[in-house]
C-alpha cells in the first residue's frame, strides 16, 4: 500500500504495521489508521504519527521522559479493553508536540516547542492499538526551548 503525504512524500505502508486508534483522535475521529515513523538516525528523539486516512495530517510525538514527565495514568476498564492491554508494561505513553504560531505566522515562542501534556497518547505497540487519553484538571502550557534559545 502506498500513500502520498504532504510532509514525507510517497510512503510505502506495511499493512501489518498500521497503528489503529479505534475511536480516532478527539476532533479527528475520522482518522483512525496511522503509520508510526521515526527520524532517520540512531536513537531518534522525535517520532511522527502519519494519518493514513488523511495524508495531510501528521503529528510529531516524543517520549515524555525526555522532558522530565512521568505519567501515572489510570485507564478505565473500557480504555484497557480498547487497548487490549493485559499489563501496563505493554503500554507506551507519548506526547504530541508542536511549534505554536503567532498571529502573523511567526513562532510565538521562537525556537520553542509546546507539548500537549493534557492529552498524552497511550499506545500498545504489540497489538498496534492506540488512544489519546484526555486528562481533566488544571491546564498546563509548557514550552520547551533548546539551550541556545534566549
Amino acid at each position: 500500500m502506498k500513500i502520498d503525504t504532504r510532509n514525507f512524500g510517497e510512503l510505502e505502508i506495511n499493512p501489518d504495521a498500521i497503528l489503529t486508534f479505534p475511536r480516532g483522535l478527539p476532533g479527528l475521529e475520522r482518522c483512525s489508521r496511522f503509520q508510526l515513523l521515526r527520524e532517520d538516525k540512531e536513537g531518534p528523539v522525535v517520532y511522527y504519527l502519519q494519518s493514513l486516512d488523511d495524508p495531510a495530517i501528521a503529528f510529531s510525538i516524543v517520549d515524555p521522559a525526555l522532558y522530565g514527565f512521568n505519567y501515572e495514568l489510570t485507564l478505565s476498564d473500557e480504555e484497557a479493553d480498547l487497548l487490549q492491554s493485559g499489563s501496563p508494561d505493554k503500554l507506551v505513553v507519548m506526547l504530541m508536540v508542536y511549534k505554536p504560531h503567532g498571529t502573523e505566522g511567526e513562532a510565538a515562542f521562537p525556537g520553542g516547542v509546546s507539548a500537549n501534556i493534557n492529552g498524552p497518547l497511550v499506545l500498545n505497540l504489540e497489538k498496534k492499538l492506540g488512544m489519546q487519553k484526555v486528562l481533566i484538571g488544571p491546564k498546563y502550557d509548557i514550552t520547551l526551548r533548546d539551550s541556545g534559545s534566549a
